[in-house]
């Protein structure tokens, strides 16, 4: 069942009244502190608790509102110690996600130099 407001394709979203796929997982992930929270899980699984801690100044409500969200959208999941882990769709995100990474360092070091 999906988290409510969770955009997910096929529904309208943010932009899209059809939600086209690309729209929706813009508007997911446009969402405040939810690519931090993809990003903080990157490297294995967190609590919620150290997900906060990871996530300078974010609320408990919104923390849980974000991983509800993910979860919805099967980019996130919970293993059976209760800690929050990267599905395939979360980790092929964050494959897909490297070339930006790339192109913002780049950005970032060219505004320096100007």
């Amino acid at each position: 069942m999906a988290a409510k407001g969770a955009p997910l394709p096929g529904h309208p979203v943010r932009g899209s009244t059809t939600g086209r796929p690309l729209m929706a997982a813009m508007d997911l992930l446009g969402r405040r502190w939810a690519l931090r929270i993809l990003w903080e899980l990157r490297h294995g699984p967190l609590g919620a608790r150290a997900l906060r801690d990871h996530c300078d100044g974010m609320s408990s409500s919104v923390l849980y509102d974000r991983l509800s969200e993910l979860s919805a959208a099967g980019l996130i999941d919970q293993d059976t110690g209760g800690n929050y882990v990267l599905t395939d769709h979360g980790a092929s995100l964050g494959r897909a996600l490297r070339p930006l990474d790339a192109w913002s360092q780049r950005w970032a070091e060219d505004l320096r130099t100007d």
